[in-house]
């Protein structure tokens, strides 16, 4: 029997953290196409687009090379009072990533892979965020949504207009 020798090369395999990391990026550039984010002062901004759903984006903190955000509709999940669906996400700027944090869509991550998770099971968790998130936003972008339909929140400009004149 003669040994036979393989001579492909041999490629390098996109492991897991890697595959995370490249949905990191693409949900970057697809966010950052759809709303630019990483120039907008904290507060609340809605996206109305006619005939379809508002989209709230609300911009939580802004950090020397990051940004907080959320993003949700305007529903309301009438058992926690919580926006559904929305996610949470860390805009890194210097890195150009956006990472989904969390997400609700009717559950919250402890009910979906416990307190305790494994960290194979927090990886694959984190891994379905980002999917979730990099389809919505691809979604948000076919129905209309984007930087020419985002306002700042009415409502959030009363309440700045409301804290001014308390402390002034």
């Amino acid at each position: 029997m003669q040994n036979v020798i393989n001579r492909r090369p041999r490629l390098p395999a996109l492991g897991r953290f890697g595959w995370l990391m490249a949905l990191y990026a693409e949900n970057h550039t697809r966010l950052t196409q759809l709303f630019e984010p990483a120039g907008l002062e904290p507060g609340s901004y809605l996206s109305a687009p006619p005939g379809v759903l508002a989209v709230r984006l609300e911009v939580l903190a802004r950090h020397a090379y990051t940004s907080e955000l959320r993003l949700s509709y305007t529903m309301v999940d009438p058992a926690t009072g919580e926006p559904d669906p929305s996610a949470y996400l860390r805009l890194y700027r210097d890195a150009g990533q956006v990472e989904a944090t969390h997400c609700y869509v009717g559950r919250r991550w402890q009910d979906v892979i416990g307190m305790f998770p494994p960290p194979a099971e927090v990886v694959d968790h984190r891994m379905r965020m980002n999917t979730f998130l990099g389809k919505w936003l691809q979604y948000l972008r076919d129905q209309g949504h984007g930087v020419a339909s985002l306002q700042r929140n009415p409502d959030d400009a009363r309440l700045d207009r409301d804290e001014a004149g308390a402390t002034g």
